[in-house]
């Protein structure tokens, strides 16, 4: 079953509350199915050592490096990855941690500057129950936001509206570095 339905709450048993609820069953498959890949296979390990282009790696420091979401949020989507596979913050050294810091400050920078970026997401989703997609190995999201970026086009149409390849972002964002 591949169907979405949005209810509003004023036909529940309970009191309204005033919120709609939009049931996507099809995504508990998803939920479900633990795609934590085996540590010995993780992206971010494997990452650091292809090029820059195949990895869509934009910079790389002394102890963290920034990437290309391979599925994003929104174009410009980064991760903020430390080299050491780590799968906590509090686990991340002082060291790790300050580079971590400041290059999520440098990319907001680059993202405001070549991709006009008025806003951000930015957050660190810590085991597989907190949605995080590779649990296994710490990396903070750097999602770039516009204004009316948001749409429905992923859940009414399971399709992403995403403007530029990634090649040609990783390509932009690597650039202004």
């Amino acid at each position: 079953m591949n169907e979405t339905i949005a209810e509003g709450s004023q036909s529940f048993a309970a009191a309204p509350d005033g919120f709609d609820r939009l049931w996507t069953p099809h995504r508990l498959v998803y939920i479900q199915s633990g795609q934590q890949p085996p540590d010995h296979e993780c992206p971010f390990c494997e990452a650091p050592k292809k090029s820059d282009e195949d990895a869509l790696i934009v910079h790389r420091g002394e102890l963290a490096f920034v990437l290309l979401n391979l599925f994003p949020y929104n174009s410009g989507h980064l991760l903020v990855c430390p080299y050491r596979h780590v799968d906590t913050y509090e686990k991340a050294t002082t060291q790790e941690v300050a580079e971590i810091a400041s290059l999520t400050q440098r990319a907001m920078v680059v993202l405001s500057e070549a991709g006009n970026a008025q806003g951000f997401n930015i957050g660190l989703n810590q085991g597989e129950v907190a949605g995080a997609g590779i649990a296994g190995h710490l990396h903070q999201h750097v999602v770039p936001r516009w204004p009316n970026d948001a749409n429905f086009f992923p859940i009414i149409a399971q399709t992403k509206a995403l403007p530029m390849l990634l090649g040609e972002v990783r390509q932009s964002l690597a650039e202004a570095w």
